[in-house]
């Protein structure tokens, strides 16, 4: 069980105030919002709202771009992403629900650009936890979190969203 500090109606506040925060900061209009496949597409749907954007909301599905397809290969049931805007010269909300190697958003910002290139990228995540791998950060968060090397975090949802902390058996 988690503590309260880790409630996702919490950290949708926390992370819909910190968004809107640097939003203003950046000056940002002209707005669209991506979600990341899976967890990331389901607390940008509640952000979406949140902010109450213009534009539909986009989903990304970054299987393709990540950089251990070759070691994974790919899961048979692949949606294909869906952005149902420009995103020449846009200013795109990036959303994802855990923060912890970089590997995520750095395979959704390769394909991102593969779309346009955007004016800027903001990028807002739930849950951030050590063990970052390369030199990229969320711009906003929900909440940061230290783990245990054998310990993940993840969501599942899409109703309830529901955070879980569990271990996995150490690499060989």
């Amino acid at each position: 069980m988690l503590d309260t500090a880790l409630r996702v109606d919490l950290l949708l506040d926390r992370l819909e105030a910190s968004l809107r925060e640097e939003m203003a900061r950046r000056e940002f209009s002209d707005s669209a919002m991506i979600g990341i496949h899976t967890g990331g597409a389901w607390i940008a749907e509640r952000l979406h709202a949140r902010l109450g954007l213009a534009e539909p909301l986009g989903l990304l599905n970054i299987s393709f771009y990540r950089d251990d397809f070759s070691q994974t290969g790919i899961h048979p049931q692949v949606k294909p992403s869906v952005l149902p805007f420009r995103v020449e010269g846009r200013n795109i909300l990036l959303i994802d629900d855990v923060f912890y190697t970089g590997r995520t958003v750095r395979a959704a910002l390769n394909e991102i650009f593969d779309y346009g290139r955007p004016a800027q990228v903001l990028l807002g995540v739930l849950i951030e936890r050590n063990g970052r791998q390369i030199p990229i950060r969320p711009d906003c968060i929900g909440h940061k979190i230290t783990l245990a090397a054998d310990q993940r975090i993840t969501l599942s949802g899409p109703s309830p969203l529901e955070l879980r902390i569990h271990s996995v058996s150490p690499q060989s």
